[in-house]
């Protein structure tokens, strides 16, 4: 008995000592998936949402030594009665607006006022609209030939996998017909499953080409699936040899003199998080919001031709009858006026851009109710209705 209370007693040291050696091994990542589990929770939600870089893998894409880039005040703007409730309901953290690249209004909420201007803030999913704007410089310069290319042409890692046979314009519409679970509620949805993948330093690669099920043919019909931008990424990064940060911050973002320099959230081997890991200051958000709305230039300088970004606004995924129309990874709202789309992402994020008024909308928020039935269109018609009124 003695000795295999002795040898039970070495057991369970020898298994805490070993425990403790892993913790101490994995403690990055093991803090990393603790956030992952908190990101949204009530308490943590706004700070968290200016704080990724603390919590994840991330790549940094400095501004360069070029000027800043002037946002001159224009003329004194009242903003509507009901903006302020909106505000206090949808937890707005940041709002900038600007017309013809003059500032109308920009305020602040729910954070340290001496930080909240430059805080970089996660752009989730309107990451997905920067990713656009360089796909449409590739296609200039015939990096990528053309968006009915096969996405197994520059991404071979693909082949076999639920991507086989979607095109490049399949991914940037989404209608790969690719099974996806969008549900950041439900804790096994592919989504969830994607950020712990992220947070453990996996690879978001190898968890795309291990996609297998489809529910549609490539092109046939309209989902909304994130993984379809990994995907655009994956091509962008075939095509080209470089890094998605490497080529964006050359060819978008430092042209446009940013206050701050931007950052991607990336998995375990240094891809950057292309799907919503963006995360950018509210008013360098409108700094690129304004140069999509004067058609691809900025201070005088073209970055992208005009006709793309007219042909990412144009609502050509195969969604259904009576749904918001999708183009080219941008929104485009039911009823809008000719020239009029949207990067959207995830608790209230939005890049809102009216091209025939020169108007773009930036904001930043941790609205936790996002989803609520009738949200989304109520930012939509608050949007309009502030563009209207300038």
């Amino acid at each position: 008995m003695k000795i295999l209370l002795k040898w039970l007693f070495r057991l369970v040291a020898t298994l805490v000592v070993v425990g403790i050696v892993l913790g101490i091994w994995h403690r990055e990542k093991l803090t990393r998936l603790l956030a992952v589990n908190s990101l949204f929770s009530e308490e943590k939600i706004v700070n968290n949402f200016s704080a990724m870089g603390g919590m994840f893998e991330t790549v940094a894409m400095p501004r360069g030594d070029g000027p800043i880039s002037p946002l001159p005040a224009g003329p004194a703007f009242d903003l509507p009665t009901n903006v302020q409730d909106w505000i206090v309901a949808r937890n707005i953290t940041g709002l900038v607006i600007l017309q013809n690249g003059q500032l109308r209004h920009e305020s602040y909420y729910l954070q340290d006022p001496d930080s909240a201007q430059t805080a970089q803030r996660i752009s989730w999913s309107v990451a997905k609209s920067y990713l656009s704007i360089l796909v449409g410089t590739l296609l200039e310069d015939g990096t990528i030939e053309s968006i009915d290319d096969l996405v197994t042409r520059y991404a071979p890692q693909l082949a076999g996998s639920a991507y086989e046979g979607a095109t490049m314009r399949n991914v940037l519409n989404m209608s790969s017909g690719v099974m996806f679970n969008e549900d950041s509620v439900d804790f096994w949805s592919d989504i969830n499953q994607m950020g712990r993948i992220l947070a453990l330093g996996g690879s978001m690669d190898g968890f795309t080409a291990d996609l297998t099920e489809t529910f549609a043919d490539a092109g046939e019909t309209w989902k909304y699936v994130s993984i379809d931008t990994h995907v655009v990424g994956m091509v962008v990064r075939g095509a080209s040899g470089r890094s998605v940060p490497d080529l964006l911050n050359e060819r978008v973002l430092q042209p446009l003199g940013l206050e701050g320099s931007p950052y991607y959230v990336a998995d375990g081997y240094g891809v950057a998080f292309v799907l919503g890991g963006l995360n950018v200051s509210t008013r360098d958000y409108a700094r690129f919001g304004a140069m999509v709305a004067q058609g691809g230039e900025w201070n005088g300088n073209r970055i992208v031709a005009e006709a793309w970004i007219a042909d990412s606004f144009t609502p050509s995924a195969p969604t259904a009858a009576g749904e918001i129309g999708y183009g080219y990874q941008w929104w485009i709202p039911q009823g809008s006026d000719e020239g009029v789309a949207m990067g959207r992402g995830f608790y209230g994020q939005y890049i809102y851009i009216d091209r025939m008024r020169g108007v773009v909308i930036a904001v930043n928020a941790a609205d936790r109710a996002f989803r609520d039935d009738g949200v989304g269109d109520q930012n939509i018609a608050l949007f309009r209705q502030i563009a209207e009124g300038l």
